[in-house]
């Protein structure tokens, strides 16, 4: 969390100076494939590009090595070499899923007074649509030793990712919004305002009376809450109880 929280540009600055630095070190390595050491120093800047505030910001990361090294005539490159770095670009964020949230993760401990609001049974199955590397299901994990967790993530680099970082949780890459949310009894979100209205509707119509929409820093527009959790990160927590069942304590 420290790392997103650094002032623009300097993400970006450190990111480019990291590709340069991997980018140099292979070139000097006799017989290494030019190709390969752009690769490389490009994966670099596109693993960066999470530390981007917005899609712009990302995109800058990722294209600024590149760039850079088009511009100095640092390398010689077959033409197609350069369509690299937006390979890996798309790889990482699918055309389909920029509509939804930017790749920033859940504070580990923003979810750990969820259980108490939100009591699930043990092996509840609970979903984190959108699940990028992990870090949601971790601070799930926290809240839900006992729970089935599953993840679902489009993009297959994260979803790789994701996997490795939580061999614990089921993680399939799949679109959150063609995905059947009617065998959860939580589903937790962390996506962007105007996303909302549209999670709330799918919640609606798929998710059983009585199972919990949560969405982290968000909030469902015109729809009261059913709870709210504010902890140390600063960031809210909204949770929503589907119809036709009693809120806790009523």
């Amino acid at each position: 969390m420290a790392l997103t929280r650094i002032s623009w540009p300097l993400p970006a600055l450190a990111a480019w100076a990291c590709a340069w630095l991997v980018f140099v070190a292979l070139q000097r390595i006799p017989g290494f494939p030019p190709v390969a050491a752009l690769l490389l120093a490009c994966l670099v800047g596109t693993v960066a590009s999470v530390l981007g505030g917005s899609w712009w910001r990302r995109g800058l990361i990722a294209a600024g090595f590149p760039l850079s090294l088009a511009l100095l005539g640092a390398a010689s490159l077959p033409t197609w070499a350069w369509l690299l770095p937006l390979a890996l670009l798309l790889l990482v964020y699918p055309l389909n899923a920029w509509r939804d949230a930017p790749l920033f993760p859940t504070p580990h401990r923003a979810l750990h007074a969820l259980a108490a609001q939100a009591p699930l049974a043990p092996g509840a199955r609970v979903l984190d649509a959108g699940s990028g590397l992990g870090d949601g299901l971790m601070a799930l994990r926290h809240a839900y030793p006992a729970a089935q967790l599953e993840g679902l993530e489009w993009s297959w680099p994260l979803r790789l990712l994701c996997a490795l970082r939580c061999p614990w949780a089921r993680v399939r890459r799949g679109d959150m919004w063609a995905a059947d949310w009617s065998g959860y009894q939580l589903v937790y979100l962390f996506q962007r305002p105007e996303s909302m209205a549209r999670a709330a509707a799918k919640a609606q119509a798929e998710m059983a009376p009585g199972t919990w929409l949560v969405s982290l820093e968000f909030a469902v527009p015109g729809v009261l809450p059913c709870a709210q959790l504010r902890p140390a990160s600063g960031r809210v927590v909204w949770l929503y109880r589907m119809p036709g069942a009693a809120a806790p304590g009523a």
